[in-house]
């Protein structure tokens, strides 16, 4: 489906995000993301004078390697194009998310480390969605492997991390019921409730 035709506009502005996941041979993986921001008109620049059109104003990129857990091996950045020199400082404060995992609190470990003024915005903003890429490339392609080998894909009794997340992916709904039935109408073990002498602790 295609967005309806829109009104008489005029083009300025194009940013361009890749994300890339890689099966290693020495058995980690490779989530690589890259930004790029360009103009369709001149744009004139405090620190890098004037750009003509289609000369990036952003070009960054990550490589993070992670281990079957997702948990981050190393990681190394780019910035080919920047706004300003002192831009590339934030390059060095990513080795602050090596030992970090992509998982629940992703967002929180980010800001931890690199919220703020401790790191780049656009950075921050591939990192976010790398674990999505890294959940479409390692969890996504064991259970292609799984189904080639004819065998069903490990649940160890817990849902697998995506359903819940979303309409389609509903517990009580219709895609859950045909493609992760035993899944369906699936409910979270409550925390039980603490002791009423420890209410407020």
């Amino acid at each position: 489906m295609s967005l309806p035709p829109p009104q008489t506009r005029k083009h300025l502005h194009t940013r361009r995000v890749t994300f890339r996941g890689y099966q290693r041979e020495d058995g980690l993986w490779d989530i690589e993301a890259e930004i790029v921001d360009v103009k369709t008109y001149v744009l004139k620049t405090p620190d890098r004078g004037t750009l003509r059109p289609g000369t990036p104003v952003h070009d960054m990129a990550i490589r993070v390697t992670v281990d079957d857990s997702m948990t981050i091996r190393e990681i190394v950045t780019s910035m080919t194009s920047t706004p300003f020199p002192e831009c590339l400082q934030a390059q060095d404060p990513m080795q602050q998310m090596v030992g970090c995992t992509m998982g629940p609190g992703w967002r929180h470990t980010i800001e931890k480390n690199l919220g703020g003024i401790k790191g780049c915005t656009h950075l921050r903003e591939l990192l976010f969605n790398m674990a999505t890429a890294a959940y479409q490339t390692i969890p996504g392609y064991r259970e292609h492997q799984s189904k080639l080998a004819g065998l069903p894909a490990p649940s160890a009794g817990q849902p697998p991390y995506h359903l819940g997340k979303c309409m389609s992916w509903d517990f009580n709904g219709p895609v859950v019921k045909r493609h992760e039935p035993e899944f369906f109408g699936w409910q979270p073990l409550k925390k039980a409730a603490k002791p009423e002498y420890l209410v407020g602790l």
